[in-house]
């Protein structure tokens, strides 16, 4: 940091948010430095599926209209970073199937295809003939599916490590050091403290996932918990089409040659191992949905960050200028980081955004004892 007095911003946390918030605001011109800790044990980004599942997780209105925004913008990011860093972050729009086996569950996807259409959205109900006409070798007794073209997914490692690259090419300085402590003063943020000492800045943006309430100096409690998410990874069946497929949190996602199956989410704390139980139970999920996958070649786990109502956290401090929230971003931080880079870029350069973030606020916790809701 030879030269540089003071930073303009420091974002703490070297994931997928992170790496997004620091590239976005060397794009506006601001000095940054991104701080991560190293390897991680657990870091959420390297463990995730990448999907992006704007029209297939549950939620209501204003949570589809914000996770549609944030898958949109990826076809543009892709781009851009193919461009700047030559890594292709493995963008793929087949659409994602959620697969109906009883009755009831068909009328409730049936009734959300509606509902999309009637906001504007792609979606489709087909037929469980139809399914097995799309995606042969998937499960007999199919009732049918709600699928939604424009989604997708992204290879998460290599997002993370394009968009540290951009990042680093714009001018960011990357350090691989632990940040111990939020420093603020007379209620405005003067910057961080590391295990070499103060680092002096204008801004500070908290992006250090599960970790987040770990960091010391926060003028509040942050109530984000770790929640243990293992996948599993076999090869892709002979004779079934790429696909993304997905029933009751389960998923069967193609990524070349292998598919990738996922998901738990367990509260074990910081404990990233991988069980048996979970492969057992994984695989047998994922074969519910592909009865041909074969034995698992590859096992692994992360910790997601969650927030007590299963939303991230994203936004101002209301009592420390200068502090910014990105963190708590669960099962969607890969959807959403993209959309989460371009947020905070705006606020710490203009002190607005066009998002609504009041369901997003810090403050919202203030008070509320925690309890998990995995879903937003």
């Amino acid at each position: 940091m030879t030269g540089i007095t003071r930073l303009d911003l420091v974002v703490v946390g070297g994931g997928a948010i992170g790496a997004a918030c620091a590239r976005t605001a060397a794009i506006r011109g601001l000095s940054v430095a991104l701080y991560e800790s190293g390897p991680m044990a657990g870091a959420a980004s390297p463990a995730s599926a990448g999907m992006l599942a704007a029209q297939i997780e549950p939620g209501d209105d204003w949570w589809l209209a914000l996770a549609v925004r944030a898958r949109d913008r990826y076809p543009a990011l892709a781009s851009d970073l193919r461009q700047t860093t030559g890594i292709d972050i493995g963008l793929s729009r087949i659409g994602i199937a959620t697969l109906a086996f009883t009755p009831e569950r068909a009328r409730t996807l049936a009734a959300d295809a509606e509902r999309q259409r009637k906001a504007g959205l792609h979606a489709e109900w087909i037929s469980g003939r139809e399914v097995h006409v799309r995606w042969p070798g998937t499960a007999p007794g199919c009732q049918g599916a709600l699928f939604a073209p424009a989604d997708g997914a992204v290879d998460a490692a290599t997002l993370t490590l394009a968009l540290t690259s951009d990042a680093v090419r714009r001018g960011v300085m990357h350090v691989r050091e632990r940040v111990e402590r939020i420093e603020h003063t007379g209620g405005a943020i003067s910057g961080v403290a590391t295990v070499s000492g103060h680092v002096s800045a204008r801004h500070v943006v908290l992006a250090a996932g599960a970790w987040s309430s770990h960091i010391k100096g926060l003028p509040r409690t942050v109530p984000v918990t770790p929640v243990r998410g293992q996948l599993l990874q076999v090869a892709w069946p002979l004779g079934l089409s790429p696909a993304i497929l997905y029933h009751d949190h389960g998923y069967v996602l193609r990524r070349g040659n292998h598919a990738i199956l996922g998901s738990t989410m367990e509260q074990v704390g910081f404990d990233a191992s991988v069980t048996d139980t979970a492969r057992t139970e994984m695989l047998a999920a994922a074969r519910r949905l592909v009865p041909a996958l074969g034995a698992p070649n590859r096992h692994w786990a992360g910790l997601r960050p969650i927030t007590p109502d299963g939303l991230p956290i994203i936004g101002a401090d209301p009592e420390v200028e200068g502090l910014w929230y990105a963190t708590g971003h669960g099962r969607n931080g890969i959807l959403l980081a993209p959309l989460t880079g371009d947020t905070i870029a705006d606020l710490v350069t203009s002190g607005t955004t066009d998002l609504d973030l009041a369901r997003l606020a810090v403050d919202r916790f203030d008070g509320v004892t925690q309890s998990l809701t995995p879903d937003p």
